[in-house]
């Protein structure tokens, strides 16, 4: 830090804030610590009554805040996000409605270097609408630039470090199983629901088929909407232990390969996912129709993404996969699903 004439002291940086007062007007800075002196701004640093300033001289090998978070953040964004300009040194990453991925083992090798600040929402966490997601800065105002550069190298090998996956339009079978809503014994009230949550998502349901308890109807409901061109088939009721509970049956019945039966999740310990070739089949416990937040909503939009969720992906969602049961349902923005 020194003190050098104002007429001198272009390129280089204020090392504090510089108040401008207009009696009865204005007051409040006119320059901001970390600012960057241009020739436009003699007149007006002069205007205030300063002829000295003090600075920071910029020495080779050193950047100044703002060029290293846009630096980083231009490395770490992927696809489906959107960088703001810089505010006090930092910059934020906005995301397009999607999910969001983020290599987290690279995050964590980002963050392992000292003075270097990027931070993240949950991995996993699925949008409907743009939002600030990451953000990043460095810690002093200025900063060797060897460290930025290792922030590049790491994210050139892991590119890329955050990104939103977009969700595709799927068309999506619905088979209802049960004797009395095919019978008409009780109104079915799963339909409606997964018909706005998908509509939420940007997909919707081709149909949706009533059939009894029986393990050849379900199959043949199944592979009635496969033949139709269906992307995905979500069959509701039948998927507890009771023996007239026959929904896992029929899904095998299909030849379909079943990855999991059961999650450790709550809600949604009764879910289901198997694949009939490259179609994903999901068995939806009854808790999907009551909760804002369940399986589904973890599960769906990953395969919506292009994702081919194994048992492994399943397994781990037991680290949060407990909901809270708030008073108000704040997810996405929760812990429910998220572990890393």
């Amino acid at each position: 830090m020194k003190v050098v004439p104002v007429e001198n002291a272009v390129g280089m940086v204020l090392c504090h804030d510089m108040t401008r007062i207009v009696p009865d007007e204005y007051k409040g800075p006119a320059f901001r610590k970390g600012h960057v002196i241009a020739e436009s701004d003699i007149p007006a640093l002069l205007r205030i009554g300063k002829e000295h300033i003090y600075v920071l001289d910029m020495p080779p090998g050193k950047i100044h805040e703002d060029e290293a978070a846009l630096r980083i953040a231009k490395a770490a964004a992927g696809p489906g996000l959107t960088l703001s300009s810089v505010c006090e040194g930092r910059v934020n990453m906005t995301a397009a409605p999607g999910l969001l991925d983020i290599n987290v083992e690279a995050l964590y090798e980002i963050n392992a270097i000292e003075e270097i600040v990027l931070a993240t929402m949950h991995s996993g966490t699925t949008f409907t609408a743009p939002r600030d997601v990451a953000g990043t800065r460095v810690v002093p105002l200025i900063v060797d630039e060897k460290k930025i550069e290792r922030v590049e190298t790491i994210c050139a090998a892991n590119y890329p470090v955050i990104q939103v996956r977009p969700l595709q339009s799927k068309s999506v079978g619905i088979v209802t199983t049960g004797s009395e809503i095919f019978h008409g014994r009780i109104k079915d009230k799963f339909g409606p629901v997964l018909n706005k949550k998908l509509g939420l998502l940007g997909s919707k349901a081709m149909g949706q088929t009533f059939v009894g308890d029986e393990v050849e109807a379900t199959r043949d409901a199944i592979l009635r909407f496969v033949a139709d061109g269906a992307d995905m088939i979500m069959v509701t009721g039948g998927m507890s232990v009771d023996p007239d509970d026959q929904t896992p049956a029929g899904i095998r019945a299909t030849g379909a390969h079943v990855v999991t039966y059961g999650s450790p999740t709550f809600p949604g310990a009764m879910f289901l996912l198997a694949y009939l070739d490259d179609i994903p089949i999901l068995g939806l416990p009854g808790c999907v129709m009551y909760y804002r937040a369940s399986i589904f909503d973890l599960v769906v939009p990953r395969l919506l993404s292009g994702q081919r969720v194994t048992r492994s992906d399943i397994i781990s969602l037991g680290h949060g996969g407990f909901c809270a049961g708030c008073d108000t349902c704040r997810y996405p923005l929760c812990s429910f699903g998220k572990h890393d």
